[in-house]
């Protein structure tokens, strides 16, 4: 009988915590973007947005960089470079003046930070497969889940206090406590006669090794229709709620909401993934998705915003569906490519990211007066996302059938 895995507790929290220095670096910031946007000069608020999505440019170009490199040099030691990456971008932020080398730093900051999101995912299928495996990383995104929940209101007291520099500062002290825990107590996950003698030929071959799994390339393309949406929310919902609510001293407590509802699913979805499968529950969740989108469409076509309480509730629904999607596509498109986890993680990360970042700056620039464009931008990556659903499951009842 085969022996069933077992939870690592320290490794889910590490793991957890590495993807964590991400979200608390976009998330914190949130509520500091019209005083950073006012200090560096920015005349339309609508540029304030890039603050968020380019950190997000970078995170998916590094993943090019650090997860081959891992493959071949081990889990750990990438970990190290992104991080020192990380610092020297902080630092740029703290001390420019400048728009656009802001910018340029927060690309920076997201390929440094490319390194803890990647590793923690190459790491986790180093260690599980499976079911398991989208059990353990839902439970890894569930309390990497609770920084964003807690994130811009621990911006916004340093905010109150400080400055927003002071916000970069701490996200750098956080981050040093988290390696330095990682650097004591993680072992390296990817054994020396695993790994793949590195050559610059490791970056085409390990492509093409990708793309022969039709599975691994859907669940990518459905991972960047997610991630572009919300990317939206996340890079537009202060804006929402300061502009188009006056409820700018309220934001963070609305934006745990939302968060609060991604982890719990992300939560149930790892209580409920063994005993339905991370495929029914991804495909169920994409539908809910689609048809919470269109509702809203339907209900406000006009453009009219609704009560606040009424688009809270839309967003909790929305981010509802969101948590067992993000519970169970990282791991349905990494199930195939424990071989070259490295480099299918970094793959994975960069083509959903990379598809995200103009997604989400395309649709922002639309919301101006009314949150319509948001749900119309859900509405049509949730049908897309159906639809390569529905088309994976078609091509699993053919191969069933001639198996």
């Amino acid at each position: 009988m085969r022996k069933k895995p077992a939870f690592k507790i320290e490794f889910i929290a590490l793991m957890a915590s590495l993807m964590s220095i991400v979200a608390l670096s976009i998330d914190a910031l949130l509520p500091a973007l019209p005083q950073i946007g006012d200090a560096l000069g920015v005349s339309d608020p609508h540029q304030n947005q890039y603050l968020i999505t380019m950190i997000f440019l970078g995170i998916g170009f590094g993943q090019l960089i650090f997860g081959p490199l891992s493959d071949s040099f081990g889990r750990k030691p990438m970990v190290y470079f992104g991080f020192a990456v990380f610092v020297i971008a902080s630092i740029i932020c703290v001390t420019t003046n400048d728009f656009t080398v802001m910018l340029i730093a927060r690309v920076l900051q997201g390929v440094g930070l490319s390194s803890p999101r990647t590793i923690a995912v190459a790491m986790t299928r180093d260690t599980y497969s499976g079911d398991f495996m989208a059990k353990v990383l839902s439970i890894i995104v569930m309390f990497f889940i609770l920084v964003p929940i807690v994130a811009p209101t621990f911006g916004q007291l340093l905010l109150d206090f400080f400055n927003w520099q002071s916000i970069f500062n701490a996200n750098l002290i956080i981050g040093l406590i988290i390696v330095l825990w990682f650097w004591k107590r993680q072992p390296e996950t990817l054994s020396v006669k695993k790994r793949i003698p590195f050559k610059p030929s490791i970056f085409i071959s390990g492509t093409k090794e990708f793309f022969k799994y039709k599975d691994a390339i859907a669940f990518t393309l459905v991972s960047g229709f997610i991630t572009g949406s919300f990317m939206v929310y996340l890079s537009t919902s202060q804006q929402i709620f300061q502009e188009q609510y006056n409820l700018g001293d309220m934001f963070p407590y609305i934006f745990a909401s939302t968060a609060f509802s991604v982890g719990f699913a992300t939560f149930s979805n790892s209580q409920l993934v063994i005993r339905f499968g991370s495929f029914n529950i991804a495909y169920t969740a994409g539908i809910a998705y689609t048809i919470i989108s269109l509702l809203y469409v339907v209900l406000f076509h006009s453009g009219v915003n609704p009560s606040v309480h009424v688009l809270i509730t839309f967003f909790i629904l929305q981010f509802f569906a969101v948590g067992f999607l993000f519970g169970n596509l990282r791991s349905l498109a990494m199930e195939p490519l424990g071989h070259i986890a490295g480099i299918g993680s970094a793959i994975n990360g960069f083509v959903s990211t990379v598809m995200a970042v103009p997604i989400a700056n395309y649709i922002g620039s639309f919301v101006t007066t009314s949150a319509l464009p948001l749900f119309i931008g859900f509405s049509v990556f949730g049908v897309l996302s159906v639809l390569v659903f529905a088309w994976l499951r078609n091509v699993q009842k053919k191969t069933l059938a001639t198996a």
